[in-house]
């Protein structure tokens, strides 16, 4: 896997909107013939434009986009699917229209059931047609082919009652890479109408599980956020468990059980390499990275005690943090990597307990008559979430002092929570009772927002990495 850089260039003129996988400096023109002002990353393009900011207790009002067709100049030839830019361009605006439809924020109104444009349109929108559709937000674009095959995609957000220009940017990709387009392109409407960091163009580790549920085969896999561009990394031989990203993106640690035996292993994603992370006396299990990336936090069960560890994701020697009888497991940092969330069975049952990242000062912080398990501290830091094991298996959130208790989901069987990169998202694995069947869902912080992620096959313990740079 090729990794790959996506630098934003900014233009107001349509021939120029680029995005580039090559180190490319960023860039600011004028349309020729226009007075708009070529809006930042992130910034409006105007002061007078809709802002806004979506909490984890309210939920945002439905707004309705239009997100017609991509345009093309002309239609050529291209590797990317749909095998021609009009093709593609249809393409594009089908994935922005899912990713997002599916997050509770927009109401969202995509292109097969909406006119295409004219290429000249795209600059230009024909405001009056599109407030007669009520739409309120219009989100336009391009796609062009160049002769060495990469795809210049430009997009343009538009506030249809004011009649501005919100927000452009733009990308120059390679024909695989064309998807990567669209999330940057939802991302940026995403972020400029909510006031929310943005998440898309990220990507999902997971487990893989396939056969009877008593014997349950598991690879670990990679995807896009969305479920595409699916592949598996390992090939199922040893049970995979628990994999989480490295902040940098460029490597997977995860629990295998190789000769029967339950190891951490760090996969690079570049060189498709691993390596051991620790030679440990017993049993390891449920890795977790340092914010930094230069730590890597795991559990090692001893002579019927297990506590948690920390070890440099380099190699070296491992520092205990944990001292105590009974099972401590499931460290994760807090986004400034000052503490370290994590469950144990000290107090006679499952709890969740934070502690100073060097092992000091641990405390209880659940206390709501019931179990507590795997935690996993909130990108913004403000909240935690985890799975609540009181007759069923719910994904809860609480604050770091283990007040505001919230369920977010009521099935029979939902556990191992992540966020999402901007904590608004909170993605879980559901057992189907009876079946044993599993599948990866996703939950916004209104918890009225379920959906579930296509996967080709079963799918368990997801771990969302950070956007993609």
């Amino acid at each position: 896997m090729k990794t790959c850089k996506l630098v934003l260039l900014l233009a107001a003129a349509l021939p120029a909107l680029a995005l580039s996988v090559a180190n490319v400096q960023a860039q600011q023109q004028l349309l020729p013939g226009s007075n708009a002002k070529p809006a930042e990353p992130g910034k409006p393009a105007e002061d007078t434009v809709l802002t806004g900011s979506v909490t984890d207790e309210s939920e945002w009002q439905d707004l309705g986009v239009a997100i017609p067709g991509f345009s093309t100049d002309r239609p050529v030839s291209t590797a990317a699917e749909g095998g021609s830019t009009d093709v593609l361009g249809k393409n594009l605006a089908r994935v922005v229209f899912n990713d997002l439809k599916n997050n509770g924020l927009f109401k969202p109104t995509g292109p097969d059931q909406l006119p295409g444009i004219a290429y000249a349109e795209v600059a230009a929108p024909a405001f009056q047609g599109w407030r007669a559709r009520n739409a309120e937000m219009l989100v336009q674009g391009f796609v062009k082919a160049a002769d060495d095959g990469r795809l210049t995609v430009g997009c343009y957000l538009y506030d249809v009652a004011l009649g501005q220009e919100l927000a452009r940017q733009g990308y120059v990709v390679r024909p695989d890479e064309w998807r990567r387009a669209a999330h940057k392109c939802a991302d940026m409407v995403y972020s400029r109408l909510s006031g929310e960091s943005p998440f898309f163009d990220s990507k999902i580790a997971y487990i893989a599980e396939t056969g009877p549920k008593d014997h349950r085969r598991k690879q670990l896999a990679i995807m896009d956020s969305d479920g595409a561009n699916h592949r598996f990394i390992t090939n199922g031989q040893a049970t995979a468990l628990t994999p989480r990203y490295s902040p940098d993106y460029s490597r997977i640690a995860y629990l295998s059980y190789l000769n029967g035996n339950p190891r951490i292993y760090v996969y690079d994603i570049g060189t498709g390499q691993q390596h051991l992370v620790t030679q440990a006396k017993g049993p390891t299990f449920a890795p977790r990275w340092s914010p930094d990336g230069k730590y890597i936090l795991y559990s090692m069960a001893i002579a019927g005690n297990t506590d948690i560890y920390r070890v440099p994701a380099s190699g070296g020697e491992s520092v205990r943090l944990t001292n105590t009888t009974g099972i401590n497991v499931g460290g994760s940092y807090s986004p400034d990597g000052s503490k370290i969330v994590f469950e144990s069975d000290r107090s006679g049952s499952q709890q969740v307990y934070v502690m100073n990242a060097d092992g000091t000062n641990q405390q209880r912080i659940s206390f709501f008559g019931a179990r507590a398990a795997t935690p996993e501290w909130s990108p913004r830091g403000d909240q935690i979430a985890f799975t609540y094991l009181g007759g069923n298996f719910r994904i809860a959130v609480m604050n770091p002092q283990g007040g505001g208790l919230r369920f977010l989901t009521d099935s029979w069987q939902d556990e191992a929570p992540s966020w999402s990169p901007n904590g608004r998202i909170i993605q879980f694995f559901r057992t189907e009772r009876g079946s044993g069947r599993t599948a990866i869902w996703q939950v916004d912080l209104t918890g009225r927002n379920e959906r579930k992620l296509k996967t080709p096959v079963d799918a368990s313990d997801p771990a969302w990495g950070p956007v993609l740079p």
